[in-house]
């Protein structure tokens, strides 16, 4: 866990995995550790939000998020960071342009499930996000139709990467995109939260 800036050095790719991970489960830990082998990423962030502007009701505590992400994703390669409370962006876009400026020289690359994906285009500056770093989408149970089909995916249709070529996606210039399949994970925050495990 870090609560201040994590370190980078220039040169290296960086995947965000943003989130409220109210709370993380099995199912994150399955698409980072996807990530990290089919993007070409050297690390990944798990960047757990104050809040999430699409969702109606705000998530447990920050610090409570972050010490359960943290107890569930044990990988060298993995960080748990709140580092948006502290850079006091709201949306993602201003989270990775503000990145951009704190780390020169360093890749990143947005990830997200497909489920993200279908409504990507409701998102606050989603063309710049698109714009501005490459995009690694990853198989979720139910979406994929809905995905491949997706306003986002319509609009960026020249910029996707073949998932033959996903491990190039962290070298690649945005516009870029990608979408892999793995071994579904049933899992999810709000399944958990309905079954009283996480209050």
């Amino acid at each position: 866990m870090v609560l201040g800036y994590p370190i980078a050095k220039p040169g290296q790719v960086i995947g965000l995995l943003g989130g409220s991970f109210d709370p993380a489960h099995e199912g994150h830990v399955a698409i980072t550790l996807a990530a990290l082998r089919r993007f070409g990423l050297d690390r990944v962030w798990w960047m757990v939000s104050p809040g999430n502007p699409l969702k109606e009701h705000g998530p447990a505590a920050i610090e409570r998020r972050i010490a359960a992400a943290t107890d569930i994703m044990d990988h060298p390669r993995v960080t748990v960071t709140g580092i948006e409370q502290r850079l006091g962006t709201r949306y993602t876009a201003e989270t990775i342009a503000a990145l951009r400026r704190r780390y020169p020289g360093v890749k990143f690359v947005w990830l997200m499930g497909a489920d993200n994906l279908v409504q990507f285009d409701k998102w606050q500056d989603w063309k710049t996000i698109m714009d501005s770093v490459p995009v690694g989408v990853i198989a979720r149970p139910g979406y994929l139709l809905a995905a491949k089909t997706s306003k986002a995916a319509r609009v960026y249709s020249d910029a996707r990467l073949s998932a033959r070529r996903s491990w190039q996606l962290g070298r690649s210039d945005a516009p870029k995109w990608c979408y892999v399949n793995l071994p579904l994970s049933e899992a999810s925050s709000s399944a958990i939260r309905a079954r009283g495990e996480w209050t």
